[in-house]
């Protein structure tokens, strides 16, 4: 019969692959990536394990994938303040966002970039190098701003892009590693504000 459809093979029915990839995420950010077994995964996703390699491939995939999601999602301050006017502004965004995302009610604390591969040993290699290079990334695109700060006046022409970036970047860090310690949102925000007070003007 015409109207008699089959789902599309290998897809299976009554699976959410966004949420369950939200799942995933969250997994992964509140136990790192060895951490999170199979088991707790697809527990969460609501799925087999046969229909978690049928839909995001095996686990180091959807690691990738679901850093992907936090970065598109939670982590996307970063890219937001990268587009603010000033240097100033765009490093007092990106650790408020920090602040804001390590401590947020009904979330991991701490930071998924940052905690999620802290303790991993040979097996969590690939999802190490994938963080290092993720957070890498996050200061080459801070440096590449700053540097457009100085080149446009926004900085004095003395400052250093590249260790400004890094500044940034190692205070954020700092702060998620203090969040997923259970350092407060309010005393969290006083480091980030500390941190700042030194900028350097034009």
């Amino acid at each position: 019969m015409e109207n008699t459809r089959r789902a599309p093979i290998g897809r299976p029915r009554g699976f959410d692959a966004d949420q369950a990839l939200e799942r995933a995420m969250t997994v992964f950010w509140e136990q790192g990536y060895e951490g999170a077994s199979l088991t707790d995964l697809t527990g969460a996703m609501g799925i087999t394990r046969k229909s978690m390699y049928a839909a995001f491939g095996n686990k180091e995939t959807l690691f990738r994938k679901a850093l992907e999601r936090y970065t598109e999602g939670p982590a996307s301050y970063a890219a937001r303040a990268l587009e603010l006017p000033s240097a100033r502004e765009v490093a007092t965004a990106f650790l408020a966002g920090s602040v804001d995302t390590t401590t947020r009610p009904g979330c991991p604390a701490g930071c998924l970039g940052v905690q999620g591969s802290l303790a991993a040993g040979d097996s969590g290699r690939v999802a190490r190098d994938a963080l290092t290079a993720w957070r890498e990334d996050g200061v080459t695109r801070l440096r590449d701003r700053f540097q457009q700060a100085v080149d446009e006046g926004d900085l004095p022409p003395g400052a250093d892009p590249e260790l400004l970036a890094r500044y940034v970047m190692t205070v954020a860090n700092g702060i998620a590693v203090q969040a997923a310690g259970g350092a407060g949102r309010s005393e969290l925000q006083q480091v980030a504000d500390a941190a700042l007070r030194n900028w350097p003007l034009a």
